[in-house]
């Protein structure tokens, strides 16, 4: 039950040009604004470089923001994407942690272009660069941005389809933090996870249920239901699984601006019971760390 006097509209995931969304983080806040939502996380890959400017102007804006980041991770050989929200980003574990994944993603980008000039294709890191100018680390999405200026692809879809895609030409692993030991450094930075489209993108119903399990006894919060990348029956599924194990349940946009289609804000959203049982566990988990976490700003 929510302690809200009116209907209140909550998204909890969203990606600024800091990683790898189009609009700067003060954009997506007026966005989220203009979409007439009343919460918003900002969330971008690996990385609070984008907090600062978003509070300002969620300050200026009337809009609550969710301080959070999404951690690339990795379990049982599979990619997972890890929501953190509201932990202390100078933690000296974390910090390290997300410094080595951001690295791994820096690393990987020659490689990848390198794979490219292979198949003939006439692009540059420089190329990468220049589409992506305020990221923390250049990626896949900003190769794309770089094959669509350069008029190899329409778009990124079409460049990951065609070359960027797991087991496509274009394709190099990097280094991803394990699932578990991202998990307990958030919740050692004093913030609460959430694993973000949990069956999303051919995962097929993995983790399951016996393993959302395992992972709440590590400290996992919740996981993302309402995503575009779930039918309805997955989510009822899921639905399931959450009112099992006692985990919360969000819903989110996943938004990157021009850099995502079909992902507008606001498009799936979080119960505000359940957004207020989140930040419930995340002022339990600031306290038990001893951290100076950051507040929502309100």
């Amino acid at each position: 039950m929510s302690h809200y006097s009116r209907p209140v509209r909550i998204d909890l995931h969203t990606h600024s040009r800091v990683s790898d969304g189009t609009d700067a983080p003060a954009d997506v806040i007026r966005a989220a604004k203009a979409a007439g939502l009343d919460v918003v996380a900002l969330t971008d890959h690996d990385t609070a470089a984008g907090w600062a400017e978003a509070a300002t102007a969620a300050e200026q804006a009337g809009i609550e923001l969710v301080r959070g980041m999404e951690i690339s991770t990795l379990h049982e050989g599979r990619g997972v994407h890890l929501l953190g929200y509201l932990p202390d980003p100078a933690y000296p574990p974390l910090a390290e942690e997300l410094d080595r994944v951001l690295d791994g993603r820096a690393q990987r980008l020659p490689g990848i272009v390198e794979r490219l000039r292979g198949l003939g294709i006439d692009i540059t890191v420089a190329d990468v660069l220049a589409v992506s100018p305020d990221a923390a680390a250049s990626g896949r999405p900003h190769v794309a941005d770089a094959l669509v200026r350069l008029g190899v692809v329409a778009d990124r879809d079409e460049a990951f389809e065609r070359y960027l895609s797991t087991g496509r030409p274009g394709y190099l692993n990097r280094y991803a933090a394990p699932l578990v030991g991202a998990i307990e450094l958030v919740r050692a930075a004093g913030g609460v996870s959430v694993i973000a489209h949990v069956w999303g993108r051919s995962r097929r119903q993995r983790p399951d249920e016996a393993e959302l399990a395992a992972l709440k006894a590590a400290g996992l919060a919740g996981i993302e239901v309402d995503h575009q990348d779930h039918s309805p029956q997955t989510r009822d599924a899921l639905r399931a699984i959450a009112r099992n194990l006692g985990l919360v349940v969000t819903g989110a946009s996943d938004y990157h601006g021009a850099g995502k289609k079909g992902h507008e804000l606001g498009v799936n959203t979080t119960d505000p019971g359940q957004y207020e049982r989140l930040i419930s566990l995340a002022a339990a988990a600031a306290e038990q760390s001893g951290r100076a976490t950051p507040e929502v700003v309100r």
